[in-house]
């Protein structure tokens, strides 16, 4: 009995270290819009920051709604901590989920917020057609 169970604890660890966490940077709120010309990312970015842009215009970050003016207090500090590891901004990769009815002027101004801070890696998420 001791290694049914010894094995099925394995198993656990195993699958656990193993899971996709990409669910993590996705919000339920956010619609994405479709496109026929998405691509999937042919690899994760290692250091990224995630941005849900609601049609509001108001932005989830961590999974706490704020509006865009604060946003910039709140991405503040995971830069700094990534400057303390010699990471520099330039460096991390925003990711951009916009619903598909929100405008394109509250994304931008989403992007200049973050070029202020030194981000310039940018990518935007749609949904692929046949999803």
């Amino acid at each position: 009995m001791t290694p049914m169970i010894d094995v099925v604890f394995l198993l656990i660890v195993f699958f656990t270290l193993v899971i996709n966490f990409t669910a993590a940077d996705q919000d339920e709120r956010i619609k994405l819009p479709v496109s026929e010309l998405a691509q999937p990312p042919e690899k994760p970015p290692t250091e990224s920051i995630t941005l849900h842009v609601l049609p509001s215009g108001r932005v989830i970050y961590n999974g706490i709604e704020y509006p865009l003016s604060d946003l910039h207090r709140q991405i503040e500090h995971p830069l700094a901590v990534l400057k303390f590891l010699h990471i520099p901004a330039e460096n991390v990769t925003v990711i951009i989920r916009a619903d598909a009815r929100c405008e394109i002027g509250k994304i931008l101004d989403a992007v200049e917020l973050c070029q202020k801070l030194n981000l310039i890696r940018f990518e935007y998420r749609t949904k692929l057609a046949e999803e």
